[in-house]
């Protein structure tokens, strides 16, 4: 099951959930804008992991590896508008955690005003 704002809103800062920008570290940093959307950067907290290196893990423990998560932690993946994010969610599910999708991702976060956003470098 997907994630939806409301939830993400109500959850964002949960013990035991974590956030996981799959766009690039630009785009995580806000440097690289897409003109659709009016702010720019980050959900606070969230950690940058790129798609593309979850998408080069050759098995689950590389995953598990890179991801670098304690089993039971939940997960939360976005990207600009929830494609990249929902290859993410699942190559985690497929490694083992409990990952969901937030489609609405970035497109959506960044037109409320009243959401919190953080810029800066990827770390």
């Amino acid at each position: 099951m997907d994630v939806t704002l409301a939830e993400l809103r109500a959850r964002l800062d949960e013990d035991g959930l974590t956030l996981l920008d799959v766009r690039s570290p630009h785009e995580y940093a806000g440097k690289a804008r897409a003109p659709c959307d009016p702010r720019h950067g980050h959900i606070p907290g969230a950690r940058n992991l790129p798609l593309e290196g979850l998408l080069v893990c050759e098995s689950a423990d590389e995953v598990r590896d890179l991801v670098a998560l304690p089993e039971g932690t939940e997960v939360v993946a976005y990207c600009h508008s929830g494609s990249r994010s929902g290859i993410a969610a699942e190559v985690l599910r497929a490694a083992g955690y409990e990952a969901r999708n937030y489609v609405g991702s970035w497109h959506e976060w960044s037109r409320d005003p009243a959401l919190p956003v953080e810029a800066g470098s990827a770390s």
